[in-house]
């Protein structure tokens, strides 16, 4: 048994849905996240500069002394192979988990991915889902302007601007015949009614989030590092702006105030 945090990364907030899920299927887990939120989006830029971004965010987590990190951004999933991972910490990406479950889902061998324009560039998932199976077929979109949708609260169901921005982005996936969804930022399951009604009932959405989750607590039960606390864990937030957008933002995405634990930091400093 292990009682030390796991630690979680992401560009900004997206990463929170992986912490919610987390918190649902281990609660007596210490997390200790950290949101990039002053250079969101990892998404527009180059490989070179989100590598050095995800380094800093690896060098912040293992500071403190977490026992697994969980890369719960896209972005930096779709590059994990180029990341220089830390001696003895379980690393866990959002890209085989959820590659992985996606091809459990299909039944048409049709799958879609939406994800940044990096993660899209990338073929990642393409590689991913080729290995698990060669037969299925892949159309992937890039969906930039999700990200900033999601950081900048527009994620209510009837949000008109989002709803039209999927319709604009999903519409050639849909009359593709694609009969399972990957999406492949874990900002997006923030949006998921939207991209759900858009694409129609008879899609399936793949949360990558929660693949990962599920796979964390597989990875920690099979290395006997799962914490033996009774009581409910603790967490603990960190940007690198301001700590108040953050704040409020989160506390909807995980139903409960979280004001008092969100820290700034200088993530230059790693």
């Amino acid at each position: 048994m292990d009682n030390r945090p796991i630690g979680v990364f992401d560009s900004g907030l997206g990463g929170l849905t992986a912490v919610k899920e987390l918190l649902e299927i281990m609660p007596q887990e210490h997390i200790v996240y950290f949101g990039d939120t002053g250079r969101v989006p990892y998404g527009s830029r180059s490989q070179e500069t989100i590598l050095k971004y995800a380094a800093q965010d690896i060098h912040f987590l293992t500071e403190n002394r977490v026992k697994m990190i969980v890369v719960a951004c896209g972005t930096v999933s779709s590059l994990a192979r180029n990341l220089k991972k830390p001696q003895g910490v379980p690393f866990i990406d959002v890209l085989h988990p959820t590659a992985l479950a996606a091809s459990a889902a299909t039944r048409n061998k049709r799958v879609g991915v939406i994800g940044t324009s990096a993660t899209i560039r990338s073929g990642s998932y393409r590689r991913a889902l080729a290995e698990i199976d060669s037969e299925i077929q892949v159309y992937d979109r890039e969906c930039p302007l999700f990200v900033p949708l999601v950081e900048n609260g527009f994620v209510a169901d009837d949000d008109e601007v989002t709803r039209l921005v999927a319709e604009r982005y999903l519409g050639e996936l849909r009359d593709a015949g694609v009969d399972t969804l990957i999406m492949g930022c874990t900002h997006y399951p923030i949006i998921s009614r939207i991209i759900g009604a858009t694409m129609g009932k008879e899609v399936t959405l793949i949360d990558s989030g929660r693949e990962t989750a599920f796979c964390c607590s597989k990875v920690l039960e099979e290395r006997g590092l799962l914490c033996d606390r009774p009581a409910k864990g603790d967490c603990s937030f960190y940007v690198s702006d301001r700590v108040d957008d953050f704040s409020r933002i989160a506390g909807i995405f995980l139903g409960r105030d979280i004001g008092q634990e969100v820290h700034q930091i200088d993530i230059n400093r790693y």
